[in-house]
């Protein structure tokens, strides 16, 4: 392990059947544990401001997803069956037996069907700005020419900049939040190969979960909507929830679509709340 500016935690790449994904853990090593997965085109920095706010109290898990950050390469089509899977190894190979899991976006996603393919590691999820719908029309479009523009850079474009601002930023967060605006260039440190695939995967080949999230009946989940969010608006937000038994729905007023990044607080305060009525938190 090497330390890195993440004060108090450590950094490791951790070997799963999606290769080695790189993993920041720190924060109250003798704590409930959360982990955090990010959104496509992310990576697990995107969680500053969750680690500062939760690493006195919890033991905080920062996972780069696939192919994204400084895990390995993706250059195949994966699903969230195969991601779910991967996060037991890396709860494994930290000897976590099981933690809350709070994802955003891709992670949100992952964060509604891990207590049904795992619910025997998973004390609590939180899924924020997600989706169990088909893609529309026009993200397939969309997603179909920025992974194939992509595939054919060595370098992450301009132009994925450009994209990602366009989906992730909105009206208030280009008004009024510009630590938000400056940290979305974190997307071009990627390799723009990987991020093609994961398009593809997660955006592109994504399947209607809604019959698999009616399967979880004890692990209690909260969903996240964003207001402002162009990508997965309220509606298809509230219908995952709506199906899933166990599930709180919340929307954030002037958020877009990486709540978590572009309104902090707000967020926290949501989980604050929401882990607070876990008592499965109080026998850890």
């Amino acid at each position: 392990m090497t330390a890195n500016r993440f004060e108090g935690a450590s950094e490791r790449l951790i070997p799963t059947s999606l290769g080695r994904i790189n993993v920041r853990d720190g924060g109250r090593a003798d704590g409930p544990a959360l982990i955090f997965w990010p959104s496509l085109m992310m990576e697990g920095t995107m969680w500053r401001p969750q680690y500062d706010h939760f690493a006195d109290t919890y033991r905080v898990v920062l996972i780069d997803s696939p192919g994204h950050g400084k895990s390995d390469a993706l250059r195949r089509i994966i699903d969230l069956k195969e991601c779910a899977d991967a996060l037991v190894q890396v709860q494994d190979a930290l000897g976590i037996d099981k933690a809350v899991l709070i994802g955003n976006s891709w992670g949100g996603m992952l964060a509604g069907v891990f207590p049904a393919y795992h619910p025997d590691r998973s004390l609590a999820t939180v899924g924020i700005n997600c989706t169990a719908s088909l893609p529309t029309t026009f993200e397939s479009i969309w997603a179909t020419a920025l992974a194939g523009y992509l595939s054919l850079n060595s370098k992450m474009p301009a132009i994925a900049l450009k994209a990602a601002r366009g989906a992730f930023a909105g009206p208030t967060a280009e008004a009024e939040r510009p630590e938000f605006i400056d940290y979305l260039s974190v997307i071009l440190r990627n390799d723009p190969k990987s991020v093609a695939w994961a398009l593809r995967s997660i955006l592109i080949g994504r399947r209607d979960e809604h019959r698999l999230l009616s399967t979880i009946t004890d692990t209690p989940v909260l969903i996240i909507a964003g207001e402002e969010d162009s990508q997965f608006p309220v509606h298809a937000v509230r219908r995952m929830a709506d199906a899933i038994p166990t599930a709180t729905f919340k929307v954030l007023l002037h958020t877009g679509h990486l709540a978590a990044r572009e309104n902090p607080k707000a967020v926290n305060a949501e989980i604050d709340a929401f882990l607070a009525t876990l008592p499965a938190l109080e026998r850890i």
